[in-house]
């Protein structure tokens, strides 16, 4: 009797150590993510003499929302916020502002991820990621004011160091790649080289 008592204690045991492993390996449902960073816009537009128009770097704030399809691969939709200033600049003399210029990102897209965690889901996940969408423009000088929304091409990649399964920390580099509309902000009938916006960013990596 005493045997059979200790032998079912025994699987109990095993059995719970079985589960905890497992839910430790389970992967989140979805992945939340706030970060700050900075922009680097590229130049909008270019002028005579080398002149060149473009957003000067600023702090950007964001977030990005995953919804994970297989342990690798996700659905990830951002948005991201900078108060910037439109600067004019010339090779050598450098750059002035003339405007100030608010940019909203958003996109969406897929992540493709490659874990190399323990079974508590530590360590690092390197990923890539891809996708499709915006960039608007809010430009003010003086008393005239106008806007300009873009269609954005997204690529970047980064890297997660995951405490656990639900937080981590998260680096990453995104590339916005758009021509700015100038029949749209102020009626030329032509639109500007395409820039590239990089967003370089860190924040949280929070899943459930």
């Amino acid at each position: 009797m005493k045997n059979s008592v200790s032998s079912l204690a025994l699987a109990a045991l095993a059995l719970t150590a079985v589960a905890v492993d497992a839910e430790a390996q389970r992967a989140p449902a979805a992945r939340l993510t706030p970060y700050v960073g900075f922009l680097a816009a590229g130049n909008i537009a270019e002028g005579p003499f080398g002149v060149n128009i473009g957003n000067a770097g600023a702090p950007v704030y964001g977030l990005q929302l995953g919804i994970n399809l297989t342990p690798n691969l996700a659905v990830v939709g951002n948005v991201g916020y900078a108060d910037s200033e439109l600067e004019a600049g010339l090779p050598l003399i450098g750059g002035w502002s003339i405007a100030d210029s608010k940019v909203l990102m958003y996109d969406g897209g897929l992540q493709l991820r490659f874990p190399a965690v323990t079974s508590q889901g530590t360590g690092f996940v390197p990923f890539v990621e891809g996708g499709v969408g915006g960039i608007r423009h809010e430009i003010a000088a003086g008393g005239l004011r106008t806007q300009s929304t873009n269609v954005a091409v997204i690529a970047g990649g980064g890297l997660d160091l995951q405490f656990t399964n639900a937080l981590g920390v998260r680096v990453m580099a995104k590339d916005h790649m758009s021509r700015f509309d100038y029949g749209e902000a102020i009626g030329l009938p032509n639109e500007g080289r395409r820039a590239h916006n990089w967003v370089l960013g860190i924040g949280l990596n929070l899943g459930w």
